[in-house]
């Protein structure tokens, strides 16, 4: 053999144990973060999405997180199989949600320098109805039950809500007036019964109950609550403490959230909990692992979460009740609505 032969074998094997190493630590540092590894891609297709009613039932559209030319498209699949063949179209979303035949699809636009983001607001059929730059890196989407309202935050200055050195901004846009509330901080806030104002205050994570009312995280001085807002008279008022990105069940009972529990790692430090709105009794879901995600009602019953996997994202399951044990909903997805 050549000495150039040897050479080139010898720059092979070092190109493969470079690449099994990295691929080893990437995974492993996945399953650290409380991910699993699932295996092969979901089978997937192109084909056509429907923000609308579907002849074959509920659909579970979701951003689709497997790696090649469909990463980060939306993708649509059964709600009663949604292991099954994935139909995937445009557009590219970041953030997505959709009820009653709108949808919200938060974007980066890649730019020669950098890039920046927006707002692109989505009929039915996921044409364009309008869009709005953000001020910030994407991170909550949520359409009213009507689809009336739309919400979304941005972080404006860090890049997690793990520490305290972050800043956010959320903003509500009316879809029959086109009229953008641009930043909830301006409302009104009483907090535990009394005129509060700091200049640290974030709101984030809207959920709706219906065009006027939504619950969202308030936090100020270290301190996270569950607020109730109005979005007409422009108010927040706390209700409980140590709520972070609620999420409304469909009977408008009970709120699943991420709560800080003492004990956890600081960039670790949240578990999956459902709060009763007429008795604020917590109950902690069967899921242990650290889950930094605004939480979806599957129905009134299950609730649906992302957490770290493969291809950067899975979506599972846990009966919201405590009982039961998390299950793998979707490989390879990530901000999922359900659409009936």
């Amino acid at each position: 053999m050549t000495p150039r032969r040897r050479l080139a074998l010898l720059l092979t094997a070092v190109a493969v144990l470079v690449a099994a190493g990295t691929w080893t630590v990437l995974h492993a540092a996945a399953e650290a973060r409380g991910g699993h590894r699932t295996g092969a891609a979901p089978p997937a297709r192109t084909g056509t999405v429907t923000l609308g009613p579907h002849p074959d039932g509920a659909r579970l559209v979701f951003r689709s997180m497997t790696w090649g030319p469909q990463r980060d498209r939306l993708a649509a699949v059964p709600l009663d199989a949604p292991g099954s063949t994935r139909t995937v179209a445009a557009p590219v979303c970041l953030r997505f949600h959709a009820a009653a035949g709108t949808g919200i699809c938060l974007q980066a636009v890649h730019g020669v320098l950098e890039d920046h983001y927006r707002a692109v607001v989505l009929d039915a059929d996921l044409n364009e109805q309008r869009h709005y730059d953000l001020a910030g890196i994407p991170t909550r989407a949520r359409v009213s039950p009507s689809g009336r309202l739309v919400a979304w935050t941005v972080f404006v200055g860090g890049d997690s809500y793990a520490g305290t050195d972050f800043s956010t901004r959320t903003t509500i846009l009316d879809t029959r007036t086109w009229t953008v509330q641009d930043n909830l901080e301006t409302y009104t806030v009483t907090l535990e019964g009394h005129p509060y104002r700091a200049a640290d205050t974030n709101v984030w994570g809207v959920t709706f109950a219906d065009d006027r009312h939504f619950y969202a995280t308030l936090a100020g001085g270290g301190r996270t609550w569950l607020v109730a807002g109005d979005a007409v008279g422009h108010t927040l008022t706390t209700l409980h403490g140590n709520v972070e990105c609620p999420s409304l069940s469909p009977d408008g009972t009970r709120i699943a959230y991420k709560k800080r529990v003492p004990g956890l790692p600081d960039d670790a430090p949240w578990r999956l909990y459902v709060l009763d709105l007429a008795t604020l009794a917590e109950t902690p879901t069967a899921e242990e692992r650290t889950m930094d995600d605004q939480a979806l009602w599957l129905d009134d019953r299950t609730l649906a979460y992302a957490l770290p996997g493969d291809e950067g994202s899975d979506l599972w399951r846990v009966p919201a009740d405590g009982t039961g044990s998390p299950a793998l909903l979707a490989a390879a997805a990530l901000a999922p609505a359900v659409v009936r």
